[in-house]
């Protein structure tokens, strides 16, 4: 080959592998960009937007803890490959091998990953009402997820949790003692936070927001929510990690899920005792709130709910 032919030969050859580099053979399906929390303690924010192909279902915060002995993961992920792809970027982190996932509660992006991590012999533990939540709804979850995720959802299969409890579940990671807490009902059943109070720090999930609305869906109890939120409180973290959006303060979740649940329930309560109806409760001026993002997908819907669940109170 001459010198002018090996020329065009590599030009043809850097073309080519830039062109499978842009495709499914090279890129990374999920890439994960992990924040540093602590010297122990990271975490993969998700996107705060609806899960969808793009974001390939990782719309939730994923959290790892590094022990002296082991590590625990925060959430499963929302597929085999999310939790495949995370799993790398623990690695890249530690030499520490994984020996616990624990599920926030029983929605599709904190268990449907237990289908990679059940494959590296992890226990993995969920609290009891997450538990059923999977066992009775798990399979309708993975295939709403598979016809979202498309390719993305390649090898997921629903995988239980190995071990359940109900209030409290103390483990140790060496030199970090860990308590897995149940403060009560809350966004969604079985919903639980992870506690490291040498750090003062706060896994909380599911059961605070302040970066995207919450949500208040048919099995939520927003006034149990209100309860379980101030015992979760007493603990005054002094580094919150929520199920979604960035690390952040008690003072903050605080103000956009406590100070909404009980401006919700305060609305709603005006137009109960004035013998109003639904309607008004979705015309209910939430506009304060209207910088969280999803605000335009879910506030109508949380009055809505809010008010049902508010009439049946008084029967």
């Amino acid at each position: 080959m001459t010198s002018r032919g090996f020329v065009r030969y590599l030009h043809a050859a850097i073309f080519l592998y830039s062109l499978l580099a842009t495709t499914s053979v090279f890129a990374e399906p999920y890439p994960i960009k992990l924040i540093k929390v602590a010297d122990n303690v990271y975490s993969a924010i998700g996107e705060t937007q609806p899960p969808n192909y793009e974001n390939g279902g990782h719309n939730n915060n994923l959290s790892f803890i590094i022990g002296s002995e082991s590590v625990l993961v925060v959430n499963g992920g929302d597929s085999y490959l999310l939790a495949k792809a995370f799993h790398q970027a623990i690695k890249r982190k530690t030499k520490q091998a994984v020996r616990w996932v624990v599920n926030e509660n029983g929605q599709g992006h904190a268990f449907l990953g237990n289908s990679y991590w059940s494959q590296q012999g992890v226990a993995i533990l969920a609290q009891k009402d997450a538990a059923h939540e999977i066992a009775q709804h798990g399979r309708a979850v993975l295939a709403r997820m598979l016809v979202r995720n498309k390719d993305k959802g390649e090898g997921t299969f629903v995988a239980p949790p190995t071990e359940t409890f109900d209030k409290l579940k103390h483990i140790s990671l060496g030199n970090i003692d860990i308590e897995v807490i149940s403060f009560g009902a809350a966004h969604s059943p079985g919903d639980i936070s992870v506690w490291l109070p040498k750090q003062s720090i706060l896994i909380v999930g599911d059961m605070a927001f302040h970066q995207r609305l919450l949500g208040v869906f048919p099995d939520t109890n927003t006034a149990e929510w209100i309860v379980s939120f101030e015992k979760m409180a007493a603990l005054q973290p002094r580094i919150v990690i929520p199920g979604h959006g960035a690390p952040t303060t008690l003072a903050e979740i605080s103000t956009w899920t406590l100070g909404y649940l009980k401006f919700l329930r305060a609305e709603v309560a005006k137009i109960l005792d004035d013998d109003g109806e639904l309607d008004e409760a979705y015309n209910i001026d939430q506009s304060a709130y209207s910088q969280l993002d999803v605000f335009d997908e879910l506030a109508a819907k949380n009055a809505g709910r809010v008010f049902q669940e508010m009439e049946a109170e008084s029967f």
